[in-house]
């Protein structure tokens, strides 16, 4: 994933936003070249993601630079652990500092809490799913941090799945009308979701053959007779304001998926610092 062509041009994009036509800090302070070895420290447990996309901000910033982590994305890490660290021209290092850290902290930020929502559902086939509430320009690696911290990505944008919408259904005239309509115009292999307000909607849903159906706020009781409705026609998730608090809850029901926007949009930086080391040139 982290291999596409718009994490290439986010990083460019994002030095260029902090950089702008020079640092003028670190220009003035080193007039000569200085070598330097610095550390990366976990200041807080984290699990760890964005160790690629450090080394390419470095390597954007001068190529001679060395980044080496010593653990791997996904890797759960310790309170005031050294996790790695960037050896080279000293102007280069602290002038791509911050864009490296603040790639860094955000998505350690989103792989923690996303697996701390999975850790929750070790003994149970539901699937924990991040939604397209994302940073615009940032879903390709926000959604890779999802997978890092456990967690299984819904469709990539628009382009990649149907997801039939409340507005959908009410522009569309109906359920079975905007179901059908899916199925003329889309290959066989591309699933049909279609999200569902109320038991109504959910029986129409089922009998136009939506693929999987999405339960947006119900409650609970609902859910139950949802599920018996259903009769495993088709994949059943659940979303609307799912909490950490209340997932554990959620296994005894006979559903799928839950989606959780919160994986992305709520998810808190990781402290991480960046510091020089002893005996630097």
């Amino acid at each position: 994933m982290l291999k596409n062509y718009l994490v290439d041009k986010l990083i460019e994009l994002a030095l260029l936003e902090d950089i702008g036509h020079g640092d003028i800090t670190t220009e003035s302070i080193f007039k000569e070249r200085k070598t330097g070895r610095f550390h990366f420290l976990a200041k807080e447990e984290m699990v760890l993601c964005g160790t690629e996309i450090v080394k390419k901000v470095f390597s954007n910033m001068n190529s001679d630079i060395e980044t080496n982590f010593y653990f791997k994305d996904g890797d759960k890490i310790q309170r005031d652990t050294y996790i790695g660290e960037v050896a080279g021209n000293v102007s280069s290092v602290l002038t791509g500092e911050r864009t490296a850290l603040n790639f860094l902290q955000r998505l350690s930020g989103i792989a923690t809490n996303t697996r701390r929502y999975t850790d929750c559902m070790k003994d149970s086939d539901i699937k924990i799913l991040d939604t397209r509430k994302t940073t615009p320009g940032h879903r390709v690696l926000e959604k890779y941090a999802v997978k890092v911290g456990g967690g299984a990505n819904h469709r990539f944008g628009l382009f990649d799945g149907v997801l039939i919408k409340d507005n959908h259904i009410d522009a569309a005239g109906s359920i079975s009308d905007a179901v059908k309509k899916a199925k003329e115009s889309i290959p066989s292999t591309v699933k049909i979701e279609v999200e569902i307000r109320n038991l109504t909607e959910l029986k129409e849903a089922a009998k136009a053959g939506a693929d999987i159906v999405m339960l947006d706020n119900f409650k609970r009781d609902a859910i139950i007779e949802a599920c018996k409705i259903v009769n495993k026609r088709a994949k059943i998730e659940i979303s609307g304001g799912i909490t950490l608090e209340e997932i554990d809850s959620l296994k005894k029901y006979d559903i799928d998926y839950i989606s959780v926007g919160a994986l992305t949009h709520s998810s808190a930086n990781i402290d991480i610092s960046l510091k020089i080391g002893e005996g630097n040139d």
